[in-house]
């Protein structure tokens, strides 16, 4: 990976970026939960002051555990259980990915956690899809382009998979791009909803499986194998499948061989997977020798508000850790955009009019 100047985070601000892995009710504006809270009634946050209720969700996060990071979003979905909520949360989640430099997203989130309050399924959908549209219209007027696409999840630890699978090709003409299951791996595989996943593949719709994150190669290997993955969601404990054998050498083993073969997207996301001890370190982040050893590795935030991350933040400290240019940075990029949800058409107009043009300026 040449190198010829080193992106700065102003520099990557500016920079057309493609976002495959964000969770909706991961990245609220504080200001926006605390009145959300007030205008709701929700009386569970851990702080009012917007200060301290950033610092409160970033430091909750850093627990090094998945389950204790996934308690965090009690307090999100608490205040996002009206249709105003969900679509102003959606609407500003578009604006802050537009003023990132995002030109595409894919954001999820699961319908089923917003119901507490007697909205329907299809109420849900429908508020993010017009807060998604509105977030849209004003980058537009602010002249900036940016394309999102939604994923409905299912939790892994309920039993709607199917429901919600429905839902995702009942939607997919207005907004809807694909379906994922998400929530506690250990103790609930992705072959818990081999029904949801087929009733996916016959209507030729689209789908990523949260694999490899909390849990082992046996959670990469059912979701690819047994459910038919076209992406994986973390996927960084492949890494548990490459042995070093010196001098900057690794042997793959025969998942992570055919892993990389088949070119199945990873939906890394650093900053998280350092808050649930999927790694222990950045400088130890498995990203480093999956891109080197050239998997088709994609950087994401995965939740922005506990992370305290952008896109940009991601990659400026990829930048600083493992001495990446902008020719990775493109790389990082292309490999996320071939890799969405979206028509072949659409892909290729973003990657040959809007994220090689910009990046052939820089390189």
């Amino acid at each position: 990976m040449a190198t010829r100047t080193v992106p700065t985070l102003q520099d990557l601000r500016t920079a057309p970026k493609v976002l495959l892995h964000d969770h909706l009710d991961g990245g609220l504006r504080p200001r926006t939960v605390v009145e959300l809270a007030e205008s709701t009634g929700y009386r569970g946050l851990p702080a009012t002051d917007v200060a301290d209720l950033t610092r409160w969700f970033r430091d909750a996060a850093d627990s090094g555990s998945l389950e204790s990071y996934l308690e965090t979003f009690a307090h999100t979905t608490g205040v996002m259980q009206t249709e105003e909520a969900l679509s102003r949360v959606a609407a500003e989640c578009v604006e802050d990915l537009a003023a990132d430099g995002v030109v595409y997203a894919e954001v999820r989130y699961a319908p089923e956690l917003f119901v507490t309050r007697g909205l329907s399924l299809d109420a849900v959908i429908e508020a993010v899809q017009d807060g998604f549209e509105r977030g849209t219209r004003r980058a537009a007027e602010q002249g900036v382009r940016i394309r999102v696409g939604t994923l409905l999840c299912a939790m892994r630890q309920h039993a709607r998979a199917l429901e919600i699978a429905e839902l995702a090709v009942r939607y997919r003409d207005v907004g809807v791009v694909g379906f994922d299951i998400a929530g506690p791996e250990a103790g609930f595989p992705p072959t818990r909803n081999l029904d949801a996943f087929e009733y996916i593949r016959v209507n030729n719709a689209h789908f990523t499986i949260h694999a490899g994150e909390a849990f082992g190669l046996a959670s990469i290997w059912e979701a690819i194998q047994y459910c038919g993955a076209e992406r994986l969601g973390h996927g960084v404990r492949i890494i548990d499948d490459i042995t070093p054998a010196g001098e900057g050498a690794a042997e793959l083993g025969r998942l992570a061989s055919y892993v990389r073969d088949r070119r199945i997207p990873l939906e890394v996301c650093p900053s998280s997977n350092l808050q649930t001890g999927a790694a222990p370190s950045l400088e130890k982040h498995p990203i480093g020798l999956l891109a080197a050893m050239r998997f088709r590795v994609t950087v994401n935030t995965d939740n922005r508000l506990m992370s305290d991350c952008t896109m940009s933040s991601e990659f400026a400290r990829l930048v600083e850790t493992f001495g990446y240019g902008w020719s990775d940075v493109r790389w990082f990029t292309i490999n996320a955009m071939k890799s969405a949800f979206i028509d072949f058409d659409e892909r290729l107009d973003l990657i040959n009019n809007v994220i090689k043009p910009w990046y052939a300026e820089v390189e």
